[in-house]
Formats: C-alpha cells, sequence, structure tokens
C-alpha cells in the first residue's frame, strides 16, 4: 500500500501530468482537496473508487482515512492543487505518515503561476528586465510569514513577484511595493487560472485597488513586475548567430569545437 501525493495542477482538468493520471486511475481510494481541485481530474479514478472531499476534515480526520485504506492494502491518491512544493500542507501529512510508518510518493503538479503567466502569454525572466522571480505571499490567519519574508524585501531587488493569498490586502501589497517598483509598474491579476471562468486584469500599481473586482478573492494571483507587458527588451544571447555554444559552435577557434 502507498500513497501517491499528487500536484492536480491550476484548474483545468487537463494540466494533469501522465503519472498523476496514472496514479489516479490506479488507487481505489482518493482524498481530494474539493475546495481547489476540480471535479473533472476525480474522472480518472478507477470505477468503485472511495472518494473523500477533504476540504471539511481536519488534519487528525484525513489522517485516519489513509490509515483505514493502508489497513485494508488500498492505495490512496492524495490530490492537492497546483504543486505540492509551495502551501499544500503536504509537508505535516508526510510528517505523520512516516510516524506510522505508511510508505508515500511525490508527483509534481503544474502550478498556478505557470498557469497565470501562460494565460497571460508572457515570459516573466525577459534579458535585462528580470531574471528572477519569487513567490511569496502576505500573512494569513492559517500561516504568519517569517520576520525576513517582507514583500518589501523582496520588492527591493526588482524581481518579478508572483504574490499567492493576498488579493484581500491590496492596500498593504500597493504600499509596500510601490515605493521600490514606482506606481506605473505593470501589474497582472489571474483569478482562477485555467478555469473555464477565469479572468484576467491588466493594470498598474496605482489603479490596482480601483481594477479589483469583488469576486475575485482567494484564488487571485497577483504579479508584479516590469517584465509584464513589456516589448522592450534584450534579446538572449543564446540564440543570437555570432554565440558560441557546444550545438553551434561558431568562428575560428570555437569554445567547443565539433567531434570528428
Amino acid at each position: 500500500m502507498t500513497v501517491h501525493f499528487i500536484g492536480a495542477g491550476p484548474g483545468a482538468p487537463d494540466l494533469l501530468t501522465l503519472r498523476g493520471r496514472d496514479l489516479i486511475a490506479a488507487s481505489p481510494v482518493c482524498l481530494y482537496a474539493g475546495s481547489l481541485v476540480p471535479e473533472g481530474v476525480l474522472a480518472h479514478c478507477p470505477p468503485g473508487a472511495r472518494i473523500v472531499n477533504t476540504a471539511a476534515l481536519s488534519l487528525d480526520e484525513i489522517i485516519a482515512e489513509i490509515a483505514a485504506a493502508d489497513a485494508e492494502g488500498k492505495d490512496v491518491a492524495r490530490l492537492h492543487s497546483g504543486d505540492l512544493s509551495i502551501w499544500s500542507a503536504m509537508g505535516e501529512q508526510l510528517r505523520r505518515l512516516r510516524a506510522l510508518g505508511i510508505p508515500y510518493t511525490v508527483t509534481p503538479g503544474v502550478p498556478s503561476f505557470s498557469a497565470a503567466a501562460a494565460a497571460l502569454e508572457a515570459e516573466l525572466t525577459l534579458p535585462g528586465l528580470a531574471q528572477t522571480v519569487v513567490l511569496t505571499r502576505t500573512a494569513g490567519r492559517a500561516s504568519a510569514m517569517p520576520e525576513g519574508e517582507k514583500l518589501a524585501a523582496f520588492a527591493a531587488t526588482g524581481a518579478v513577484l508572483a504574490i499567492h493569498l493576498s488579493i484581500h490586502l491590496l492596500d498593504k501589497v500597493i504600499a509596500e511595493l510601490t515605493p521600490h517598483y514606482g506606481a506605473d509598474c505593470p501589474v497582472a491579476i489571474v483569478w482562477r487560472a485555467s478555469w473555464p471562468d477565469q479572468r484576467i486584469v491588466r493594470t498598474t500599481l496605482a489603479t490596482l485597488d480601483a481594477a479589483v473586482g469583488a469576486e475575485m478573492e482567494r484564488t487571485a494571483l497577483i504579479l508584479v513586475g516590469r517584465t509584464l507587458g513589456s516589448a522592450d527588451f534584450d534579446e538572449s544571447r543564446l540564440y543570437a548567430a555570432d554565440y558560441d555554444r557546444r550545438y553551434r559552435p561558431v568562428g575560428a577557434a570555437p569554445r567547443f569545437p565539433e567531434e570528428t
């Protein structure tokens, strides 16, 4: 028996890895975070599978479901939205499973910031503008932020910020970011990225508060940075005709001469 933790992606049922799909199809028990995982993903469950929405369950109750499946020798597909490496609450479940001696695997998923960037048709790291993306959030009731992880500290680097779980704190976001990026800095809000009712708002820090509708809550991602929508950036040297590289030697004495 094994518990398979699976990143179920940002929302669209087909933004699921083949490995994740196959593990779901092979698991007679499926626990899923129903508040964020679309029901379309559950179509991959085998006939007769026990499917449990964990949205209303406590950690103890979730572990009890897993322990019951373990006692019956049944594999479990444990689905979380997006990718499991950030804000998934997977870590505390793995700690419990290790203590119980229950084996598990972890399968990554498409994170929400990637789906948001795809919806914007944007490369977040453009030469000469930004080469770093910071995934962060503001403090919430469930999780406080460490003292050193302030929005202003990240903003001081000039990196593109992907701010999660913070749409309800726009005043704080604007106040902390504007001194570093400037009021004219581009901002994109992507609400429910990849879902059928996905919505995109492009604005600036100066007009951010007025641009966001009341329906945008929880699952809205805030992207801030100079690369958003910019056409004024350097071209990558990677594909430059005079750039000497292993697969395209250039010049009389290339750094990586062709093998003969």
